[in-house]
């Protein structure tokens, strides 16, 4: 035995935005002295065009939200070099934390078929270390896994593909399904990893008796400490246990057992999958200062410059793009292909825009806009004047210079000039 703690972390999404960042942090502290040799294994994404981009962003995310600096162990391939493989092998092996992500669970579990992969994460909880999984990486981590991309992308039949299995080691014999609330299809069912209910019952009456589901919602962790037996849900979602279409839910902040877990999937009169709980006999306990996910944050700051502007308090429309853009700092290394980064960084755009164009209106002189109003008083006072009726043209003068407006009488006619305002009296 390594002496290292035993730890799973499986994440519905989010893995590289600031909601899990208090999750990493808290596993990579029972790791050891810093730095703790951890790794990335880019293999789910590793088929795509910008695999470079995703893993410079994974490795800045924690470098800079998180304060661990991470190495890539490269297998975007199995018929990549023998250096290649043999030095991503060596760099698993070696790291006391290991992290897969977004990507394709199909793809990845077909490149590390055959080699050392599986054993050497297996090896992790059965002698020491953590694994985290989130994501495509988590669908793989079950005895079962969803083609995720051919059934939503390519539209194939629902079907189950064979899992890395590392979860019936520790009672726990399921399907994993990360993204479990998502809702990205808008008018469309796209929860339960982008199947939605009709395809997910599908799956479900195909799984082995014994076999259940275990659903992570997004920006929410389930860490599970194989020595201890315990299970947190930490995040801002909710885990499920489901079979036969019914379910137990476990929100955020619960502490239970993993026997926990595998006992709520027997109990088969649970409340449906639509709606509510069980009776859980573990208490549910929100964490402090939940963060916000990051459309949630850029709605609170495009409200706060809204209002700034109405209350023409330049200054609190300034902090509000400031803080917009350090949100969007923030969040920039989120590996997820939503258009949230997309919609954070129009709305920072337009705010700079509007701002600009008050500034615009600011910078024009005074004097011109107020001028032709002044221009049609004065001819009101020349009549007045000329007319010999002194007291309206007085009482023109008057109410100009109460409005900061100065007039000058001369041979040649007259003038003004602005100044402050005097009171009314």
């Amino acid at each position: 035995m390594s002496g290292l703690p035993r730890i799973l972390t499986i994440m519905g999404s989010g893995e590289t935005t600031p909601t899990m960042a208090r999750v990493h942090r808290a596993v990579l502290d029972r790791l050891g002295e810093r730095p703790v040799p951890a790794v990335v294994i880019d293999t789910p994404y590793g088929f795509q065009e910008n695999a470079d981009d995703i893993s410079e962003r994974t490795l800045d995310y924690f470098r800079t939200s998180v304060g661990a600096p991470f190495a890539v162990a490269s297998f975007r391939s199995a018929d990549a070099d023998p250096l290649t493989r043999e030095t991503a092998v060596t760099r698993i092996r070696e790291a006391r934390l290991v992290f897969a992500g977004p990507g394709s669970p199909s793809y990845a579990l077909r490149q590390w078929s055959g080699s050392e992969i599986p054993r050497l994460l297996a090896r992790k909880l059965e002698e020491g270390g953590a694994v985290t999984m989130a994501s495509a990486a988590a669908l793989t981590l079950g005895r079962f896994t969803i083609p995720v991309y051919e059934i939503y992308k390519v539209g194939e039949a629902p079907r189950w593909l064979p899992g890395l299995d590392l979860l019936t080691p520790l009672g726990l014999p399921v399907a994993v399904v990360p993204h479990y609330d998502n809702a990205e299809g808008g008018n469309h069912d796209t929860r339960f990893c982008y199947l939605g209910e009709r395809r997910l019952r599908v799956l479900e009456a195909e799984l082995p008796e014994g076999v259940f589901i275990l659903g992570v919602d997004g920006h929410t962790a389930l860490v599970l400490d194989v020595d201890a037996g315990t299970a947190s849900v930490l995040g801002l979602g909710t885990v499920t246990v489901r079979r036969n279409g019914r379910s137990t839910v476990f929100a955020a902040g619960s502490e239970l057992l993993i026997a926990d877990l595998i006992g709520a999937a027997s109990q088969t009169g649970s409340a449906s999958a639509t709606g509510g709980t069980d009776a859980s006999p573990v208490a549910s306990q929100v964490e402090e200062s939940q963060p916000r996910l990051l459309r949630e944050e850029v709605a609170e700051l495009e409200r706060v410059f809204n209002a700034s502007l109405e209350e023409c308090d330049a200054q609190a429309a300034v902090r509000a793009i400031l803080a917009l853009e350090e949100t969007i700092q923030a969040w920039a290394g989120d590996t997820d292909q939503s258009d949230a980064l997309a919609t954070a960084r129009s709305t920072l755009r337009g705010a700079v825009v509007c701002l600009g164009e008050m500034a615009v209106e600011g910078l024009h002189d005074p004097a011109e806009l107020v001028g032709p109003f002044v221009d049609a008083l004065l001819t009101e006072r020349v009549r007045a004047r000329d007319a010999r009726d002194w007291a309206p043209a007085d009482a023109i003068r008057d109410r100009l210079l109460a409005a900061g407006v100065e007039l000058h009488d001369t041979p040649d006619g007259t003038t003004w000039e602005l100044r402050p305002a005097a009171p009314v009296s």
